[in-house]
């Protein structure tokens, strides 16, 4: 029996867990058992789904029984079916540590009640991630982006601070640029082709004429590059993320910017495989690593450090792309899924140690590998895979991009070898300092008085304030979950990567693709 009835539902649950949990209202633990079955049957999915896709299978579904030209069409093969899997498997991490929070102490109403919006918008959030990566259609990309941008938005706002408005402001100011960019060229590549379903693309845009052509590749680039927080559209995401509560900024570390990357490579590989841009594309790779490692080692706030190294190593993600090969596209991927784990279990790891020593400042922060060494060794291990310390995965997934460039060849692509190396080094000297500050220094924390002031204690009267607040098992144990996971990658690089690159060869098959959908017919 086919898989492919199981192709919708990744999108179609969440949104009717949303509905649910709308409907739940201020019932707290109905809310979380509806939002936590949910995220496990679409975990349960996502797994079946790239079972199915690791055999080969191209799964593809016409939504509502229409022809794909004519309506949407859902379509998973190896690269879709492993983003799916690994943002599921992260989405269902942060849920469980927001839960074991209470979705943030501060994000609290008046009378004390958790805000019951938060379960619905995150549903929101995971049916829009799985749509961009499961559309056929550059309509239905569109939509899954706006999903997310409406999602996002309430998310990062929660609580309504002054700082978290602002941040949000920003946030959605810049997205909707990206938006109004990649919407005009939507309808431009009608206008050009008449169709945006994106097998009929691939056939129809290589006979455009090369100015129509390449206009059509850079706007869409642009807005994708936008939401990718590629240099220099990157601005936006360091004053962003670290507003928010920390599953908040977990998860939109871990898969926001991904979304960007992947619609990246899907339209790279299958609409414009000509590679006209991939030195535009090389320079953007350089100068996103460079610039935004140079911004993670003058930081002193830990967020804000590891969303500068967030916009950093998406630079090693489009310098795979940008090398245009099979081993360039396999190595790019690796780096992504590598890098959804690390991240995300990285903020959250932040949010546990915040809530021990009262702050994500280097200047408030000390002592945290004598007062707590668990939470040392849970900071330690991503944070080493981070920065690409062998034989993590984070290592074996920059030797992959190396290996890639130096087949690639030319002095472009030598050079943004250089410049990653030198981003490597600077992530583990901007880890380092996070290091030695927060966890071998005197022992400190930040106490916060009733009345609001905040003042720092050290030594003996640091260590009483930090053991006076213990880490429950319920935040604890899903980031632990996450943090084993990502080491998990090393274990099965090996097998991984054999995946990657059946996933790269398949997406250099753009022949396949098309007759995979044009022959899906009304199934």
């Amino acid at each position: 029996m086919t898989a492919a009835w199981l192709v919708p539902l990744p999108v179609v649950l969440p949104l009717i867990g949303a509905g649910l949990t709308v409907v739940a209202g201020r019932r707290t633990v109905l809310q979380r058992i509806i939002t936590a079955t949910i995220f496990l049957a679409v975990v349960a999915i996502a797994a079946t789904l790239l079972v199915t896709a690791s055999h080969g299978e191209r799964l593809t579904v016409a939504v509502g029984g229409w022809h794909p030209v004519d309506g949407i069409v859902l379509v998973v093969d190896r690269l879709s079916a492993l983003m799916l899997l690994v943002s599921s498997v992260v989405t269902t991490g942060v849920m469980f540590y927001a839960m074991g929070q209470g979705v943030a102490s501060d994000d609290l109403e008046d009378g004390g009640a958790p805000l019951p919006i938060f379960h619905p918008t995150l549903l929101v959030l995971s049916a829009g991630v799985s749509t961009t990566f499961l559309s056929g259609d550059l309509f239905h990309l569109y939509v899954g982006f706006e999903m997310l941008l409406f999602a996002s938005f309430v998310l990062l706002t929660l609580g309504g601070t002054e700082s978290r408005v602002r941040a949000g402001a920003n946030y959605v100011v810049v997205n909707l640029v990206s938006s109004i960019i990649f919407l005009l060229a939507i309808g431009l590549v009608y206008a050009a082709t008449g169709t945006v379903d994106m097998a009929q693309l691939a056939q129809r845009l290589d006979d455009l004429p090369l100015a129509t052509n390449l206009m059509l590749h850079a706007m869409l680039l642009v807005g994708f590059c936008i939401k990718a927080a590629v240099f220099p559209m990157s601005g936006w995401l360091p004053d962003s993320y670290p507003t928010a509560p920390a599953p908040v900024t977990a998860v939109f570390a871990g898969l926001l910017t991904k979304v960007g990357i992947y619609s990246i490579i899907r339209t790279e590989t299958l609409l414009f495989p000509d590679g006209r841009l991939d030195q535009v594309l090389l320079w953007a790779a350089l100068l996103t690593m460079v610039v935004g490692i140079l911004g993670a080692v003058a930081q002193d706030d830990i967020k804000r450090l590891l969303s500068f190294t967030l916009v950093s190593h998406i630079g090693y993600m489009v310098f795979g792309l940008a090398v245009g090969n099979v081993q360039g596209d396999s190595a790019a991927i690796f780096y992504a899924a590598h890098h959804i784990t690390v991240q995300t279990a990285l903020f959250l790891v932040i949010g546990l140690i915040e809530l021990r020593g009262g702050s994500t400042s280097l200047d408030h922060l000390g002592g945290l590998l004598k007062m707590a060494p668990g939470l040392a060794l849970l900071f330690f291990l991503p944070a080493l895979n981070l920065a690409g310390i062998p034989p993590l995965s984070g290592f074996l997934g920059k030797v992959g991009l190396l290996d890639a460039a130096a087949h690639h060849g030319g002095w472009l692509a030598w050079t943004v070898m250089a410049g990653a190396l030198v981003t490597s080094l600077l992530t583990l000297y901007a880890i380092s300092r996070v290091w030695g500050r927060a966890f071998w220094r005197t022992p400190r924390a930040l106490v916060t008085a009733a009345d609001g002031s905040s003042a720092d204690v050290t030594g003996d009267q640091a260590e009483a304030v930090v053991a006076s607040r213990p880490l429950p098992r319920s935040v604890v144990l899903p980031s632990a979950a996450l943090v084993l996971l990502s080491c998990l990658f090393t274990v099965v690089a090996g097998p991984l990567f054999g995946y990657t690159d059946d996933a790269a060869r398949q997406l250099a098959d753009r022949a396949g693709y098309v007759s995979d959908v044009m022959t899906t017919g009304g199934r």
